[in-house]
């Protein structure tokens, strides 16, 4: 019998880890994409690279959104285009559903799959150009007992 997680619960744990690199202060978001079972690029947000964190200067809120910020899948699909990396038929795994802007970047560059662990704020506009493209959104639950499979406590070291 395997007692391993599924692809799905392992993609967005990873994502839910890269996502404590994040440097905004009221979301924590990180994305992978991924083609064949293989990460091919990964993004959290936080601000332009070089430039001063909302946690270190505060957010800069614009019609109820922090302009200071990149978001996770904006960042990996800039990961991949800097990589050279063609993301055309891959798939993302996001801790929260993409927003409007995000969903836009990801079907223009061909992503097929939109996997998320948490709904936040979904744009009805953004489900029907899923729909129009035949892009599946699943959410893939992040139970306890997947994190206890994990069990990252079996890592730590004793001093």
């Amino acid at each position: 019998m395997d007692t391993r997680i599924s692809w799905d619960q392992y993609f967005i744990a990873q994502a839910a880890i890269l996502s404590t690199r994040s440097t905004c202060t009221r979301l924590h978001v990180g994305a992978i994409i991924v083609r064949d079972h293989r990460i091919i690029a990964s993004g959290y947000n936080g601000s332009v690279a070089g430039t001063p964190h909302c946690t270190e200067v505060g957010d800069l809120i614009v019609d109820g959104h922090c302009v200071r910020a990149v978001h996770a899948e904006q960042n990996a699909l800039m990961q991949a285009a800097q990589m050279g990396i063609s993301v055309d038929g891959a798939e993302v795994y996001v801790t929260d559903v993409p927003c409007v802007q995000c969903t836009k970047l990801l079907l223009q560059a061909g992503i097929r799959n939109i996997n998320f662990m948490r709904n936040y704020h979904n744009d009805p506009f953004a489900e029907e150009l899923l729909r129009q493209k035949h892009v599946s959104l699943k959410q893939v639950p992040f139970s306890s007992q997947t994190a206890h499979q994990i069990d990252l406590n079996q890592f730590i070291a004793h001093e």
